[in-house]
């Protein structure tokens, strides 16, 4: 293999374990029924949050401090990476009732 080639992969490697973190989880977190399960979620910045929607209408994960709104159409899923770090109250813009926590670590 030649050395220039040899550096690339290195440099290449080197940039993705700098882009995600090591330990970085990814957690579920599901609307159903018109809840928010589970309603309290501690994560880290570098997490990956799955949100199911398992009902047959459409939600959303929209921050109350304007950090991320999240289009959930019916029985679909979407994926977000947490960015940073601090509490943030989200809800559903389509059913104001529902509302859940995030609690984010550095």
């Amino acid at each position: 293999m030649r050395p220039g080639r040899l550096l690339s992969i290195a440099t290449a490697i080197a940039l993705v374990s700098m882009i995600v973190p090591a330990g970085a989880e990814t957690v579920q977190i599901t609307m159903e029924n018109l809840e928010i399960t589970p309603a309290d979620v501690a994560l880290k910045v570098g997490d990956t949050v799955e949100w199911i929607n398992k009902d047959v209408f459409a939600h959303t994960a929209t921050a109350v401090n304007g950090d991320f709104d999240v289009n959930l159409p019916a029985k679909k899923s979407a994926t977000s990476v947490v960015k940073k770090a601090g509490t943030v109250e989200y809800y559903c813009r389509f059913h104001p009732n529902m509302k859940a926590t995030l609690k984010i670590a550095p």
